[in-house]
């Protein structure tokens, strides 16, 4: 049976052989049986944003950042989808909760 990282690989894998809704098929069965893999949600994310589908772009976004909150590039990435979708006000608050995950990543060091 492959590893959670072995599906998503292949995931990754088929999406970049230019079957992008495969790919998004291949991270939801791997979401179904590992709701809380951060990689996969990002890169479901990143490929909801590509189909300009930016509602299910954000909600996988926003998955990432529930799961890793001090990491500030998962609150940069949600700023960035946000910004595409034109929902402004709340891009600048992931930018602001980036900010927050950074300077206490430097407090905590």
């Amino acid at each position: 049976m492959p590893t959670v990282d072995e599906l998503y690989d292949e995931a990754i894998k088929t999406q970049q052989q230019g079957d992008l809704d495969g790919g998004i098929a291949k991270l939801r069965d791997l979401l179904a049986s590992h709701p809380d893999y951060a990689l996969a949600h990002g890169a479901l994310s990143v490929f909801y944003s590509k189909r300009e589908q930016y509602d299910e772009a954000i909600e996988h976004a926003q998955r990432v950042c529930e799961l890793e909150p001090e990491d500030p590039f998962s609150f940069v990435a949600l700023s960035l989808v946000c910004q595409k979708a034109g929902r402004i006000a709340e891009a600048e608050q992931a930018l602001w909760q980036a900010r927050q995950a950074s300077a206490q990543a430097r407090f905590r060091t």
